[in-house]
């Protein structure tokens, strides 16, 4: 069965470096995205993809 689903958002301020800022937008544009959808899917895709303790984690897996 169909079922709506609703994301639910939090605002956080970060400083990022200004170069970064610039390449991040340069990438969003191109894309066709906006910088937020661009930055989610950054830092998720880190996420899912980093070393923690010397051993790599796996692609999707949740913390226990």
């Amino acid at each position: 069965m169909f079922k709506i689903t609703k994301e639910e958002y939090v605002n956080r301020t970060f400083r990022i470096k200004e170069s970064l800022i610039e390449r991040l937008g340069d990438v969003a544009q191109q894309e066709n995205i906006s910088v937020n959808a661009l930055v989610m899917q950054c830092c998720e895709y880190a996420l899912d993809h980093m070393e923690t303790n010397g051993k790599r984690k796996r692609a999707g897996s949740k913390p226990s």
